[in-house]
């Protein structure tokens, strides 16, 4: 008796959930995308030194989401596409009847789903701990597109990088762009507090921009059509040069 193969929405499915033990089990992952947006969140609404327009925790909201979501899209998924690569799990995936595009749709699946925890998460803390609420201009149609939007940008970026450097370079250069997500997105230091040469690049990059739109939808920005169009080249460009350059092998 043969077995049939999976259907292509089940075999999304089961690498989406393998992805999810894989990602509860490794403590650097839980680190950096669940306990340090929350610590950022926590800590500098609590401080008096920060210069930030209005309460604390209106600004340190929205840069904290984006943080998680770097921490998720680019360096986590960067990092273990990298290393599957290395070990050659993404070649052995190969010779499997899940295609290509079904391994990339379920990792961002994964992704997505990391994301709605994350998001929930920090906006909990935020109202439950920090005395967080909503305000009346808060769109919850324009949060999830700036999320959307910023995960295709980072995920992208994220898969362009793990499909060209070596494991050990991408985990070195994932960490860097960590950092300076935190210090250029505008997550704990406003952008025009930046030096000016370092003002007039950040808002091109995708993590200012990605908190920005983030501010917007939550109520506490200016104009949301200028990040979201950064997020949206930065998404588009970085996801057809990973395709063009990512090496399976």
């Amino acid at each position: 008796m043969t077995s049939r193969a999976a259907s292509p929405g089940g075999a999304i499915a089961a690498v989406v959930a393998t992805e999810l033990r894989l990602a509860l089990r490794r403590g650097e992952t839980l680190l950096a995308t669940a306990i340090l947006p929350v610590v950022v969140l926590a800590f500098f609404s609590s401080v008096t030194f920060l210069a930030v327009p209005g309460r604390p925790v209106d600004f340190l909201l929205p840069g904290s989401i984006a943080f998680a979501i770097v921490a998720t899209s680019l360096v986590s998924l960067g990092i273990t596409t990298a290393y599957d690569r290395h070990y050659g799990v993404l070649k052995r995936l190969g010779g499997t009847p899940l295609s290509r595009a079904e391994l990339l749709a379920a990792k961002l699946l994964a992704v997505a789903v990391v994301e709605v925890v994350q998001v929930a998460l920090l906006i909990g803390v935020a109202a439950a701990f920090l005395g967080w609420r909503a305000p009346a201009e808060w769109s919850p149609g324009a949060l999830v597109l700036a999320v959307a939007l910023g995960t295709v940008a980072h995920a992208g970026l994220g898969l362009l990088l793990a499909g060209v450097l070596r494991a050990e370079a991408m985990l070195a250069v994932a960490n860097g762009l960590f950092v300076a997500a935190l210090v250029l997105g505008g997550i704990v230091v406003p952008v025009d507090h930046l030096p000016s040469w370092l003002g007039a690049i950040a808002p091109w990059l995708p993590f200012a921009a990605l908190s920005e739109a983030l501010r917007v939808a939550l109520g506490s920005g200016g104009d949301g059509a200028a990040p979201l169009a950064v997020l949206a080249g930065w998404g588009f460009g970085s996801m057809v040069v990973a395709a063009r350059t990512f090496r399976w092998e």
